[in-house]
């Protein structure tokens, strides 16, 4: 299924033209106001099926029709396709960034191809249902994982001593010179001649 098809599809669903069976009463179309440049198409009021839904009877919440690995699935394919606009907010994507999309894309007639007249299910929906947007600490920059935090998580080992590593190793290479003046003549004073065969103490003990 292709992109395209794939919106197209849930836009039909959730007007519901999809389903050949008699579909239930779902959508209350009304019309627009006569200042809209649009006042011939009819907008559908209908409740958001990527949010989730309080029962005023029971006072659950049922879960949204939705999932969110569909949701994202239906995001991405609306993105391949240039019709962001045409879905609904939710916690995958905000409305503001569906704004930005809908002022970005030019939805060209071709795509929408409809004997005489747009596309049904390209007419204008009125999504209800309350979304509250999560304000996500360091979203802006790029850096969720570690904002308002004040360490770091526990990380491996070498992370953590990376900065008493780094101290201790500036602090040898400073005196290197030194240090290997002093390993050669301390092996140059126990074997002058390393060629011939090392001297052993009269007290040593044979090994047999």
């Amino acid at each position: 299924m292709s992109a395209l098809q794939a919106v197209k599809r849930f836009r039909l669903r959730e007007l519901g033209t999809f389903n050949p069976a008699p579909p239930k009463s779902k959508a209350r179309l009304t019309p627009l106001p006569a200042s809209s440049s649009r006042n011939k198409v009819p907008v559908a009021s209908i409740e958001n099926p990527f949010l989730p839904k309080l029962n005023p009877k029971t006072g659950r919440w049922a879960p949204p029709k939705y999932s969110l690995r569909q949701q994202a699935v239906l995001i991405k394919k609306a993105r391949e396709s240039g019709t962001l606009g045409l879905l609904p907010p939710g916690p995958k994507i905000s409305a503001t960034e569906i704004a930005v999309a809908v002022a970005q894309e030019t939805l060209s007639p071709e795509k929408f191809k409809a004997k005489g007249a747009a596309a049904p299910w390209t007419h204008q929906i009125e999504w209800t249902g309350e979304m509250k947007e999560k304000k996500v600490l360091g979203a802006d920059v790029g850096n969720r994982l570690y904002a308002g935090k004040k360490r770091m998580f526990k990380g491996h080992k070498w992370q953590r001593i990376a900065e008493k590593t780094e101290k201790r190793r500036a602090l040898l290479m400073r005196s290197m010179p030194k240090r290997i003046s002093e390993f050669k003549k301390y092996y140059k004073r126990r074997r002058p001649y390393p060629l011939k065969p090392p001297r052993t103490a009269k007290n040593a003990k044979l090994p047999f």
